[in-house]
């Protein structure tokens, strides 16, 4: 594709990053032309920033891979062929992995982890880039490349995501992806999965539309429903917490369904409705309009599903192959119901759920916006 016009991070920066519409994806430094001459970088709250501005190469690769700019929004559409209102997807249902000991550490189904381990112990991919858990309320990039380090990266992780660059740092468009594929550890990875949010597939959607390097590496996605992201170092600070007298060290786990869900060691479930806990979302995430992920080629999330099973929407002929796959093998579980025509309801309801909160996202995201401008 070429662009009618050549854009630079300037206009990045007038009009993503200082309108609060940065989602802090990292694409932009990680895939910039200048990435190994340090002409971008994150700053200290993880936006993207010059570092040096002389050495940019004013190439407007920064801006085009931005999740939210729009130059390339009828192309993506139409290679992922892409359709009103939540994409274009061959099946929807319930599923959970069969394996216990994947299922006793994911939030839901544990089909992403089933998925992923499943790819790699068939050669499918070599590793896959995942979030990790250092904590309840701190995650980092890393690239699994074996079972044990998949299965201890299961779990739900609604704090802000590691950004793209953890990718650029090991993989960069400058130099041979050879070269670059041998500095990540000692492993040689030529085929990676990539778990994330509609932003980070989004901008991994337009780098490899466009042939960015190395983007070619990344053969499959798993793309969670995302409703929103938050500052989780602010959970403990917010009213609800205090009034329910919860504390950090009591904490199990936090999930999204149709609401946030803190779990308690105890085995109590707190829920808390989505509109008491906007003040923990960053400005981008309720700017945003993209709930369903629909560029992946595989969507999840838990919305819709009962307790211990994950929503799971295929979306390409990759993302049907590898689930046929793994159902085949046995590692993953559809929810199956007594009658035929349960399935079929039930299938109605589940896509009925992702219309219902693509419109609330999308619906928010334009009172949000408003609200910006307005201010202005």
């Amino acid at each position: 594709m070429r662009p009618d016009r050549i854009w630079s991070f300037d206009d990045l920066n007038e009009e993503v990053v200082k309108k609060d519409l940065c989602g802090k994806c990292g694409g932009c430094v990680s895939f910039c032309s200048a990435n190994r001459i340090g002409a971008l970088r994150m700053d200290e709250k993880g936006y993207p920033a010059y570092k040096d501005k002389a050495l940019c190469l004013q190439c407007g690769l920064c801006y085009m891979v931005c999740p939210q700019t729009h130059p390339m929004e009828d192309e993506i559409d139409e290679v992922y062929n892409w359709k009103e209102p939540i994409g274009n997807f061959m099946d929807i249902f319930s599923a959970r992995s069969t394996d216990f000991e994947i299922r006793k550490d994911a939030t839901d189904g544990g089909v992403v982890t089933a998925l992923l381990v499943n790819m790699l112990e068939e050669g499918k991919i070599d590793g896959a880039i995942v979030s990790h858990g250092k904590s309840l309320l701190k995650r980092e990039a890393r690239v699994a490349t074996t079972r044990e380090e998949i299965i201890k990266s299961a779990g739900s992780h609604f704090s802000e995501l590691p950004h793209l660059e953890e990718v650029g740092e090991g993989y960069s468009n400058f130099v041979p992806v050879v070269k670059s594929l041998h500095e990540l550890g000692s492993g040689k990875l030529e085929k990676v999965a990539i778990v994330g949010t509609p932003c980070q597939i989004n901008a991994l959607r337009k780098m490899q539309t466009l042939n960015v390097v190395p983007s070619d590496i990344v053969i499959f996605s798993i793309g969670l429903f995302c409703m929103q992201c938050f500052e989780m170092e602010r959970l403990m600070d917010k009213p609800f917490i205090k009034q329910h007298g919860l504390k950090l060290e009591d904490i199990a786990r936090v999930n999204i369904k149709e609401d946030f869900m803190i779990k308690m060691k105890s085995g109590l479930t707190v829920h808390i409705p989505l509109e008491e806990i906007e003040p923990m979302a960053r400005p981008a995430c309720l700017s945003c309009n993209f709930f369903s992920n629909d560029y992946a080629d595989i969507s999840v999330g838990g919305l819709g599903s009962i307790v211990g099973y994950t929503s799971v929407m295929v979306r390409t002929i990759k993302g049907k192959e590898m689930m046929a796959d793994a159902l085949s093998r046995g590692v993953i579980e559809r929810k199956v119901r007594r009658h035929p025509e349960d399935d079929d309801i039930e299938k109605k309801r589940l896509i009925s759920l992702v219309k219902e909160y693509k419109e609330m996202k999308q619906s928010r995201g334009l009172r949000y916006r408003k609200k910006y401008r307005d201010a202005r």
